[in-house]
């Protein structure tokens, strides 16, 4: 018979670093029944037996937050066999809240101390033995990030969960209280023994969210409230403070810290700085220029300019000595081996290896990003980030919790949009689904490194301002939003832990990169591939002499006529030549498609004439000012169908959907003809129409930038309490 182990702790604890390790690639992902929020399951390594749940990260069992609700439910209703608790031991009085709940649900706990290797190195010492005698649980020790004492952990758990042993909780609450919490346990009688404490606690804080159906004895209600009145405050600051009072006396008995009370710890001193009021954003800035300096234009270019033209080119030499020749002149030569029909030949040479092999020549730069991403994630470093942009964001009406799924975005926007459902207030979390996308994904990653080598020489300068680009646009709109009647309101609070900073291991740091970078090349095989075939029949045939043939010149083909019909759109943009307009297009099926489109079209008849570079003839299309207006218009505008996809799921409502599209293609549109008029004239051209509508635009801008707050009639709507670990914010 299976046994169900979930995994519990607060977030920044270790728990999905534990979760991986427990299970490696046995996992699965879906979402929680009837809720929109990620569900995480996998089998033990070595024990198919045993299911691991890996809970959201929580700091309470409090309803407060949907990830709250959702873990409580789940323990109340589905009693995993044991809970595995995961304790971040460098921080064990916060921690600790969660764990006094979980030990009051009658289920089986074994507590994990983990992040013991900080511990030790710090000075500290953890009594394992006091710290398991006075919670009533089994506990262990744990270093998740290098994988000790994870197996024996899961292994206690499992042991303890086939022993059938019923949790006994032994916190001792103050004996007034105490009193009252066992009067309201001989009431419940249709709950089972075991969960008769968790929910006389949630009686006792009238937590009406949990208790609803309940009834509620009125010798109770009398008895709570003359115990709020005899002690001055209200049932859930009693309880709270009762919880905080018992954790305190356990960590005197069980924690013995070598460092003085007040001294910084090395975490505290780089904080001092990273996260200075003055320094922050310097220190963010040149971070992220880095990290995009490396990927695109130092080591991530050299890797790609080896796969495009080396693997994806004419060939390479392997150590200097021995030639060996690209995928293209193998294909062709294999193809031209079996006399292969014309219209076949062109179909893989022109349409699946020019616009697949486009895209995945990027692959080395997307990995490379990926891994300094994951690098920063796993060090500590992007905690931080949402912390310094919490500052900037509420400035600006926006919480610090819409940067987190603009950081998950980075990878992906589909898990960015859907990481929006973390944001409980419900205006909040729709402008962050609007705004999430436009900070760079993976997949607009190629576009950059596209317009940075083949229109600007490789400048270092054009992949970072683009990530820059994508931050201003968050910030404006946050602005301008936010002052409408829609959005109106003050924006959620923001509390979370901040872990300390440690080395991230390599394992972990490269299966991030995996499986990011996997799900891009999965993408170049699927979506990027039927693309492709698409633009090669839609370019390469045509209506002649009223049938339906292959074209001689892509000027001729349907796509083309498509082009050109559409293409004055985007003319006041720099960018009014057909390939580009249908390569914009082509992008709302997957952002990669832009650079297979124009590997498919600028390598076509170009390449066969007179053996020039692709990216050179797609460089003579261009101005340097209308190349930078394209790639403003491709970050801001409408994401990939799968990303709308996920919008339209997030908002749940088709006029919020096209509301959504519609800001993200009108701001995309607008910016891009500021940039290119703007830019024209600076550079020394002439000033017509198209400037003065620019000039129109800025004002408008300015004008919904600059413009009062609206006043609200009542500001008592727009005051929220929010629970984190029992202590109102």
């Amino acid at each position: 018979m299976g046994v169900t182990i979930a995994l519990a702790g607060n977030p920044n604890s270790g728990k999905t670093t534990l979760f991986n390790a427990l299970t490696g690639s046995n996992q699965f992902v879906g979402n929680w029944p009837g809720v929109t929020v990620e569900k995480k399951e996998g089998k033990l390594k070595g024990n198919k037996e045993v299911t691991i749940t890996d809970l959201p990260g929580i700091y309470s069992l409090s309803p407060y937050t949907l990830e709250e609700v959702v873990a409580r439910n789940y323990l109340l209703q589905e009693r995993p066999d044991a809970i595995l608790n995961i304790v971040d031991g460098t921080n064990l009085e916060r921690n600790l809240y969660l764990s006094t709940q979980l030990l009051e649900l009658g289920i089986p706990v074994v507590m994990a101390v983990n992040m013991m290797d900080i511990v030790r190195k710090s000075g500290d010492e953890i009594r394992i033995e006091k710290l398991a005698e006075h919670l009533g649980c089994e506990v262990v020790t744990i270093s998740a990030l290098k994988g000790e004492g994870v197996m024996e952990a899961a292994n206690r758990a499992k042991k303890l969960a086939e022993s059938k042993q019923k949790q006994k909780h032994v916190h001792g609450f103050a004996p007034e209280v105490e009193a009252v919490l066992e009067t309201i346990e001989r009431q419940l009688l249709g709950v089972p023994q075991e969960q008769q404490r968790f929910f006389a606690v949630k009686l006792f804080e009238r937590d009406s969210k949990i208790t609803e159906t309940m009834e509620q004895v009125p010798e109770v209600e009398d008895l709570i409230a003359k115990l709020e009145a005899a002690m001055d405050d209200d049932a859930e600051s009693i309880i709270t403070n009762e919880r905080y009072e018992y954790i305190t006396d356990v960590i005197e008995k069980s924690l013995v810290k070598k460092q003085a009370k007040g001294k910084l710890t090395t975490s505290d001193k780089i904080d001092r700085i990273v996260t200075n009021r003055f320094l922050a954003l310097p220190i963010f800035a040149a971070v992220m220029w880095l990290v995009y300096y490396i990927s695109v234009s130092t080591v991530g270019g050299w890797a790609t300019d080896w796969a495009n033209e080396g693997v994806f080119g004419d060939g390479w030499k392997l150590f200097g000595l021995v030639d060996v020749p690209g995928i293209p002149v193998l294909v062709e030569n294999f193809l031209t081996s079996v006399n292969c029909a014309a219209w076949l030949k062109s179909l893989v040479l022109d349409g699946i290896v020019a616009g697949v092999g486009a895209v995945l020549g990027f692959v080395p730069q997307i990995l490379v990003l990926f891994i300094m991403l994951a690098f920063l994630e796993g060090c500590g470093y992007m905690a931080r980030v949402a912390f310094i942009m919490d500052r900037i964001f509420r400035k600006f009406g926006l919480s610090g919790k819409s940067f987190i799924p603009m950081l998950i975005g980075t990878g992906c926007g589909v898990p960015g949009v859907m990481a929006s459902r973390t944001i409980e207030n419900d205006r909040d979390r729709k402008m962050t689904i609007i705004t999430t996308t436009f900070i760079p994904c993976g997949a607009k990653l190629p576009i950059i490194a596209l317009i940075a080598g083949a229109l600007f020489n490789g400048a270092s300068w054009v992949a970072p301002s683009s990530y820059f680009v994508g931050i201003a646009a968050i910030i404006c709109s946050g602005i301008i939003l936010k002052k409408t009647k829609m959005f109106a309101g003050d924006p959620a609070p923001f509390v979370m832990e901040l872990p300390a900073y440690h080395m991230p291991t390599v394992g972990n740091v490269l299966r991030s990169m995996w499986e990011r970078g996997w799900s891009f090349i999965k993408k170049a095989g699927t979506i990027i591939l039927l693309s492709t075939i698409f633009i090669w029949f839609t370019s390469s045939f045509g209506m002649v002499g009223g049938k339906i043939k292959m074209v001689e010149s892509l000027d001729q083909g349907f796509l083309a006529n498509i082009g050109k019909g559409i293409a004055w759109i985007f003319t006041p943009l720099g960018w009014g030549n057909w390939k580009a307009a249908v390569a914009a297009i082509t992008g709302l099926v997957a952002k990669e498609n832009v650079v297979g489109t124009f590997g498919i079209l600028y390598g076509y008849e170009e390449v066969a004439e007179n053996g020039s570079e692709v990216w050179g003839n797609l460089a003579a299309s261009f101005t340097t000012i209308a190349a930078y207006s394209f790639l403003v218009f491709n970050l801001l505008c409408a994401p990939c169908f799968a990303a709308m996809g996920a919008i339209k799921r997030e908002m749940n409502n088709k006029k919020w959907f096209w509301f959504a599209i519609g800001y993200q293609t009108i701001l995309a549109y607008a910016v891009s003809l500021c940039v290119y008029q703007f830019g024209t004239v600076l550079t020394g051209g002439t000033f017509g129409v198209g400037t003065i509508v620019a000039i129109l635009l800025t004002v408008i801008f300015l004008y919904l930038l600059f413009r009062p707050q609206p006043k609200e009639r009542s500001t008592s709507k727009n005051l929220s309490s929010v629970s984190v670990d029992g202590a109102r914010v």
